[in-house]
């Protein structure tokens, strides 16, 4: 644990971590000091000032609070009539050239600059000169568009793509008014991770092309999520809104912080997965290759299910546990085989040293901790003796190519269970339509072997049951999560004292020799 230290702040002692600076040691016990150039992931610039502090006996008695680590006995002076007027002259400086376009800024709502011109000074602008005009959208690739007329120069996107992507597009060329961030000629953003730079910039000078006047975002309800487009499991936050008289529509996925996964970044394929969450869904339920309503297609396919001879089931690996445990459950009432084949979801050598990984699902882990096998083989096995195959969200397309999805139609009867609309879609004979991840709770497991829950972000005019429902309604023994928990807990030893409830919300961590275990 660590050290911790007693100090002072406007005369009220506070208990803070040792070492660490002034903005996070005093954020940590609710005490803000305005700041715009600092970030925790970037560190220290100390190039803005709005974080200027006072030390009372101290030498010098004015300081950068992104800089000074917190100390026993420090008397920190936040709301002096001189920290204020500097609060005031820095807010000042920033908004001389700052354009005054906050009704069609994206940013607006969730802008530092504006909120604290609010909180810290509130005046009307002294300037009788015109404005420093600067560049406008500016394309800088990646989907970043940057208007210069915007920045306040605090240098974090620069810190980004310098410190962590280490790619270095971007630089602040120039000096005084005549100072601006750009690219280097003929050098645009070219990384997976640029779109963090719309995140970081506290202000709204850059922005996403793909957002860029989509919403207002004190529209957006901000729900949290885990990302499925890969292992990594990287925490989000989904962003949505329902419109008068529309479906509630996601708008953009954005990075949640979680030091034990993805700390406060996410990749940009990852980012722009939420359209998959709007667009390409099934719709449309089938029975017997006629459409048909929901309630008639389930019905159909748990006669068939109770009529086939050699009933199989082919599970996701972006299924959460509880799906899987359903499933499971149902398949062993049927002495159905499960298999997990998702070979296709997997890209070698897409991954990289710091999020992105090769599998592209979000819960191969869990497939694993739950004994479900994965190999081809094994599938190939069943897909030859069965007259039924029930496909639960799993794209067949991603492993299996046009010819041999052809065949697999050939042989037997395919019913798709599932969110996203596919080519296998086509050739089933039973089609129901389910829930997304964003529309239904649930526990998945990363790559590395972190369990993490999520909960229903997106609620639809007309929502749909999740797998775990299905599993249900199809004569399943499993019908709800608090019944699929129960038997996560007896399949899987790392977890057999956790409940739900109990995982943290950066994740419960299971050790190698737990996780090795299990899958075995």
């Amino acid at each position: 644990m660590a050290d911790m230290v007693k100090l002072s702040v406007n005369g009220q002692e506070v208990e803070v971590e040792s070492g660490k600076n002034l903005i996070d040691a005093l954020g940590a016990v609710g005490i803000e000091i305005p700041h715009l150039c600092y970030h925790p992931a970037l560190g220290a610039d100390g190039n803005c000032r709005m974080c200027l502090v006072g030390i009372e006996d101290g030498r010098p008695p004015l300081v950068p609070a992104c800089k000074t680590p917190a100390q026993e006995g420090m008397k920190v002076q936040l709301d002096t009539d001189k920290i204020k007027k500097i609060q005031r002259d820095i807010m000042e400086l920033e908004l001389i050239n700052h354009p005054i376009d906050c009704p069609i800024c994206d940013q607006a709502g969730e802008c530092s600059l504006q909120d604290y011109y609010m909180q810290y000074d509130g005046q009307t602008s002294r300037m009788n000169v015109p404005q420093v005009l600067k560049g406008k959208k500016l394309d800088f690739g990646c989907g970043v568009i940057h208007d210069q007329e915007r920045c306040v120069l605090c240098a974090r996107c620069v810190r980004f793509t310098r410190q962590v992507t280490k790619t270095g597009e971007l630089g602040i060329v120039n000096r005084t008014d005549a100072a601006r961030v750009n690219i280097f000629p003929g050098r645009p953003l070219d990384n997976r991770y640029a779109l963090n730079v719309v995140d970081l910039c506290p202000v709204g000078a850059m922005t996403s092309k793909d957002f860029r006047f989509k919403q207002r975002v004190w529209f957006l309800s901000k729900d949290k999520g885990i990302c499925h487009g890969c292992s990594k499991g990287c925490n989000i936050f989904i962003d949505h809104n329902r419109e008068k008289y529309k479906d509630d529509i996601i708008y953009r996925f954005r990075p949640r912080l979680n030091e034990q996964v993805n700390g406060y970044f996410i990749c940009d394929e990852g980012r722009m997965t939420y359209k998959k969450e709007n667009d390409g869904r099934i719709t449309q339920a089938k029975a017997n290759g006629d459409n048909c309503s929901n309630e008639k297609a389930v019905q159909s396919l748990k006669e068939a299910l109770g009529h086939a001879s050699k009933p199989a089931f082919l599970v996701s690996p972006n299924c959460s546990m509880e799906q899987i445990v359903a499933v499971k459950k149902l398949a062993s009432q049927h002495s159905a085989t499960v298999s997990g084949f998702s070979d296709g979801y997997i890209k070698p050598g897409d991954g990289d040293d710091f999020l992105i990984q090769d599998d592209k699902s979000a819960n191969r882990a869990g497939l694993e901790l739950l004994g479900i096998d994965l190999s081809k083989a094994t599938f190939d096995a069943l897909v030859e003796a069965t007259d039924l195959l029930i496909v639960f969200d799993n794209d067949l397309s991603m492993s299996l190519d046009e010819a041999a999805l052809s065949a697999l139609a050939g042989k037997t009867k395919i019913a798709v269970v599932g969110a996203y609309d596919s080519p296998l879609v086509g050739q089933a004979t039973f089609v129901y339509p389910v829930a997304s991840y964003s529309e239904y709770s649930g526990t998945v497991v990363n790559a590395d072997k972190v369990v993490q829950t999520f909960d229903t972000a997106v609620v639809k005019n007309d929502p749909l049951e999740d797998i775990v429902a299905v599993a249900g309604l199809l004569g399943g023994e499993i019908s709800d999560n608090n019944q699929a928990w129960k038997e996560i807990k007896v399949s899987v030893e790392a977890l057999k004292d956790v409940e739900p409830e109990m995982i943290p919300e950066q994740g419960l961590a299971l050790t190698v020799d737990e996780g090795s275990d299990d899958a075995a």
